[in-house]
């Protein structure tokens, strides 16, 4: 049983313990046979399912509701807790809430109506579009245009490494109108997965399998009023998005830190090595230490950040970009010591340290790979240092 001591932390209130209980129970019970062997058709299954538990409707604001928002805390406990128990059931749940941050946090009522209700009962897929060939973290140099025609927009380009790409209903594409050079030239729309002139181009396939695609756009109009936010807005909308979701990027990972160090410690306590306990070995008393330290500093520095974003913080950069960083990496390191305290059966495909191991990696590059969360935070301390 994973560790829960960190729920008694004082960034969690009784609803977020509540909260956690409630996600385990229902992890436990429906994640413990997911079928990985048709992703396009799980992902579909899988948010139906968390749909229709209600877990979706943490991903957005309610459109009944305009007081509600995001709670960031209880992002980062489901994803911690689905990528636990699997990381495809994590990576549908990340989505709908990624796929629609911008309609969340800068959408008209009229899109909020339209899509959120949709997307937190698990009835319709969504999808962030922001990355192209030649510009993945390096959003400003984006290359794809929408072009105003009247009361329309016309986009051309590509999109790629999209998450849920060939089976999204509506994808959130980031596009250059521009109003100025770089970064303050790009805009967002909202575009329904049947728009005409949106192309499915190529499907990726990637170590660990997820719905991803290649998107091409040959002049697809869409209406203006499918704008999110105004004109030249695009840039700061995706930021915004980001640095609530990249939070919850490091969650998952702690998530799969913490199955990693459970399933290690089930290990070594039942193997048997030189006619005693692995547990008893010194070297691996030394890994399971390193796992333990680097689950509960990654801990702490997601729920910092988680906290910090739901009392109110405009701006959680430097905090996001810490927690991701360091909790992407160091599950990295984690999973490769659950590997080694599980020697041949560690590498055996099929093994859940195996997929362990395939599922990390994705995650120090999606949402700003670890050298650009670098940057974020070598920028950010700087600019907040006094000087001497």
């Amino acid at each position: 049983m994973a560790d829960r001591s960190f729920l008694d932390w004082p960034f969690f209130d009784d609803a977020h313990r509540a909260l956690a209980d409630r996600a385990d129970r229902w992890a436990a019970a429906e994640l413990a046979d997911v079928d990985h062997s048709n992703v396009d058709e799980t992902c579909k299954a899988l948010v139906a399912a968390l749909g229709e538990a209600g877990w979706l409707r943490l991903t957005a604001v309610d459109p009944a509701d305009p007081a509600s928002r995001i709670d960031v805390r209880s992002l980062c406990i489901l994803r911690e807790t689905l990528a636990r128990h699997d990381g495809l059931a994590d990576f549908a749940f990340a989505m709908q809430g990624l796929g629609t941050g911008a309609i969340s946090l800068f959408g008209t009522q009229e899109q909020k109506s339209r899509w959120l209700t949709l997307t937190r009962a698990g009835k319709a897929l969504s999808a962030f579009a922001l990355s192209e060939p030649a510009s993945g973290s390096d959003v400003a140099n984006m290359a794809m245009t929408a072009t105003r025609d009247g009361q329309a927009y016309v986009l051309d380009g590509e999109k790629t490494w999209i998450s849920n790409g060939g089976i999204a209903d509506v994808y959130t594409v980031f596009a250059r109108t521009g109003e100025a050079p770089g970064a303050k030239g790009l805009s967002v729309f909202i575009v329904p997965a049947d728009t005409p002139g949106l192309e499915i181009a190529e499907r990726l396939e990637v170590v660990a399998p997820h719905p991803l695609a290649r998107l091409k756009f040959s002049d697809c109009r869409i209406p203006a009023s499918a704008m999110i936010g105004k004109p030249g807005e695009g840039f700061r909308i995706a930021m915004s998005v980001l640095d609530v979701f990249r939070s919850t990027v490091a969650a998952a990972a702690l998530g799969f830190a913490r199955r990693a160090l459970d399933e290690s410690l089930s290990r070594v306590r039942e193997r048997e090595l030189f006619g005693a306990p692995m547990s008893e070995l010194q070297m691996v008393q030394g890994h399971i230490a390193d796992m333990a330290l680097d689950v509960d500093a990654s801990a702490l520095l997601v729920y910092r950040a988680a906290w910090l974003k739901d009392q109110g913080a405009a701006r959680v950069s430097r905090e996001a970009a810490m927690a991701k960083l360091y909790a992407t990496d160091r599950a990295q390191d984690v999973i490769d010591k659950a590997v080694q305290l599980h020697g041949g059966d560690g590498v055996r495909k099929g093994h859940i340290v195996e997929s362990l191991y395939r599922e990390i990696r994705a995650l120090r590059i999606y949402e700003g790979a670890s050298d650009v969360q670098k940057v974020v935070i070598a920028r950010q301390t700087l600019a907040n240092s006094t000087g001497g």
